[in-house]
């Protein structure tokens, strides 16, 4: 099936800065294609220029295999980190205002419905909160009926109620049948929500799969956590496996339950013990050196 986008050897550059550099994914229609990256990395700007709304330094951008036309800005939906709303408008005001900019646009009981907005439809948009926000963000990014979204950090700043009525909306609408393109901090966001990931540092992507997969191909370390100040004896363990700092004392095994015999052996207090499994911020660990959120 041939891709709903095609992204080719995509570049950016601001005189001596680098923002992309020789960027190349493709987007199955109807999934979920997460760009993963800590600010900085090029997510922002990789989604800008897929948007048409600045212009690469090279590259080319196919939409259902073609170059983008005019048209292509009337048949997307985005929902912006940052969209300044006219506050003297209530949010009834602002889903009706945009519904006239477009020929066919969608339902409003839907909209307001489906973003869960009918008990804040009277307030004006100076008045609302991050998750409430994002909800209409979200209802506006849909109120062309697009079949491709773009949604840059959905999520930031909302508390863990909100972030996850937010995914659930995501979810939706994926299972609908859209294609959704999103950029995240959020390791979680990703692995929730994201049938594909591409991890991008310092303007590359640096590794592309479904979360489960860049789990499984770089890493598949599980982590033991002790409290602070657990003694821990020589466990002949390589160079890299044992942490002790002042938050805790971490081992990275690859055998969880070789690693554990061997304490018990050892007589180590284990009833503070968290096992954790990889994720994706283990797999961006290992490849840059850092930690996500760095």
């Amino acid at each position: 099936m041939m891709p709903i986008l095609e992204v080719n050897n995509l570049h950016k550059q601001y005189k001596r800065i680098t923002a992309v550099a020789d960027v190349s994914f493709a987007v199955r229609e109807g999934s979920c294609f997460g760009l993963l990256g800590p600010n900085g990395a090029g997510k922002t700007t990789t989604m800008e220029m897929i948007e048409d709304i600045i212009e690469p330094t090279s590259g080319t951008i196919l939409y259902r295999g073609n170059p983008r036309k005019d048209s292509f800005k009337q048949e997307i939906g985005i929902q912006f980190q940052h969209t300044s709303l006219l506050n003297f408008l209530s949010v009834e005001e602002t889903l009706v205002c945009y519904r006239g900019l477009y020929q066919k646009p969608e339902d409003l009981d839907w909209l307001i419905r489906r973003c869960d907005l009918q008990p804040i439809l009277q307030q004006r948009n100076h008045q609302l909160s991050g998750g409430q926000r994002q909800r209409l963000m979200l209802a506006l990014a849909l109120v062309n009926r697009p079949e491709l979204m773009f949604l840059d950090e959905p999520s930031t700043g909302l508390d863990p109620q909100s972030r996850r009525y937010l995914w659930d909306i995501v979810k939706d609408i994926k299972e609908a049948g859209k294609t959704v393109i999103l950029t995240t901090h959020s390791m979680e966001e990703a692995q929730i929500l994201c049938d594909t990931v591409a991890i991008m540092d310092r303007g590359r992507i640096i590794a592309e799969d479904s979360p489960a997969g860049l789990i499984d191909a770089h890493c598949r370390t599980n982590t033991i956590s002790l409290p602070r100040g657990t003694p821990v004896p020589d466990l002949g363990l390589p160079s890299g496996q044992l942490f002790i700092n002042d938050a805790a004392v971490t081992i990275r095994t690859d055998d969880v339950n070789e690693t554990l015999h061997r304490l018990m052996k050892e007589g180590v207090d284990l009833s503070e013990m968290k096992v954790a499994s990889p994720n994706l911020e283990d797999v961006f660990l290992i490849l840059t050196g850092k930690q996500l959120r760095d």
